[in-house]
């Protein structure tokens, strides 16, 4: 268990919680709601960003600190007696990368809602964080897209595969049935006063327009405990199932890494990749899910071909693209790419600042800009140059 020396008592209680998720998986959770208090509520206050957008009440985080106890402790009052409704979150349309005229929905939250939210992530981490297996990177504490493909990178180079399923979900966030993922709860968390503020912010709705939209399917937008939430969806609809369901009854290896609703499943044998495709498809649908079948494809991946100088086909994951390749030693090894389209798409945003910014800023504010964004994309390259 983590040492409880310089934490915060809020911190030390939700390692405890952890810790006793890690011995026993199958525990249940009762009497979540006293982890918020004015103690821990203020913890989640100092840990947001004070310089994101305000929701529909305008107040931001230094509205708010004006009277932070008394704000805090009238929170706590409302929470008590149910009287605490999350509000609707403000929604705005942010342009889409590469697709001129298209749009993504950003929902914003009031900040009085955020901190409620992070506390609610930090509880529900503590209790499924431990459970979740290693085939799952994203919004993970200590965990991140870096590791992802480093391991997936590695995995590709010791192992033996014939065929890789690149698996692309359509609109995974937005289709996550709320009955069904507050059900998925249930087995776990048996504090109802909890459950019953999990529903509400699920029917919070989002304002568009002066036009409020309350649906009964998707992780609500904006909301701080929505990653954590769409996590514990698919570690049981897709992690469990391939860990328990698809291995034992496949020929060869097979592993799954994800990262949010990005995955790749590496298959040993072709016949085994082509059952689980099958599979998967009906195991999605059993729970609202879509597989995008057009881009979800098999890619023949195999290292043996590809030393050989057969043609061996490549995946996106994360945002790059996977290939065979020559180390410097002249061995085949798994080697990838920022992704053509990601790669156009910032060059072009970057070229049209700098044309916007060449005759309004100071040129040596331009060169510092400059020497960052170059040092940022040595930091971003992947080297697996590592692999002799």
């Amino acid at each position: 268990m983590v040492s409880s020396e310089n934490l915060s008592i809020t911190t030390t209680k939700l390692n405890r919680i952890s810790w006793l998720s890690r011995q026993d998986p199958g525990k249940e959770f009762n009497q979540l709601m006293h982890y918020y208090n004015v103690e821990s509520l203020k913890e989640c206050f100092h840990l947001l960003d004070g310089s994101k957008a305000a929701g529909i009440d305008k107040i931001t985080k230094d509205d708010y600190a004006k009277n932070l106890d008394a704000n805090l402790q009238n929170l706590i009052d409302r929470m008590k007696t149910m009287s605490y409704r999350p509000n609707p979150v403000r929604e705005v349309l942010i342009p889409k990368e590469g697709k001129p005229g298209a749009f993504r929905p950003l929902g914003i939250s009031n900040f009085e809602d955020k901190i409620v939210q992070k506390m609610t992530q930090r509880v529900l981490e503590s209790i499924y964080d431990p459970l979740f297996l290693d085939c799952s990177y994203g919004f993970r504490p200590k965990r991140g897209c870096h590791d992802a493909i480093k391991d997936l990178t590695d995995y590709l180079y010791k192992n033996e595969n014939q065929i890789i399923i690149d698996i692309d979900l359509k609109n995974f966030f937005g289709t996550i049935e709320h009955k069904m993922l507050e059900n998925i709860l249930r087995m776990k968390i048996k504090d109802s006063i909890f459950m019953r503020y999990i529903i509400r912010m699920f029917k919070a709705g989002t304002l568009s327009k002066n036009d409020l939209k309350v649906s009964e399917e998707g992780v609500p937008q904006g909301n701080i405990s929505s990653p954590i939430l769409a996590n514990i969806f698919a570690h049981y609809v897709i992690d469990i199932w391939v860990e328990k369901m698809v291995k034992p009854r496949c020929k060869g290896k097979v592993s799954l890494f994800r990262f949010a609703d990005d995955g790749i499943i590496c298959c040993e044998i072709e016949e085994d990749a082509e059952k689980i495709k099958d599979s998967l498809t009906k195991r999605l649908n059993k729970f609202k899910l879509i597989l995008n079948k057009e881009k979800t494809k098999l890619v023949s991946f195999d290292k043996r071909k590809a030393s050989l100088g057969i043609r061996q086909g490549t995946f996106d994951f994360l945002g790059f693209t996977f290939y065979w390749g020559a180390s410097r030693n002249g061995y085949t090894i798994p080697k990838l790419k920022t992704k053509a389209k990601t790669m156009r798409n910032k060059l072009n945003k970057f070229t049209q600042w700098i044309k916007l910014a060449r005759n309004k800023m100071p040129l040596k504010e331009i060169r510092f800009i400059l020497q960052m964004s170059t040092q940022l994309f040595h930091r971003a390259r992947i080297n697996t140059n590592f692999y002799k």
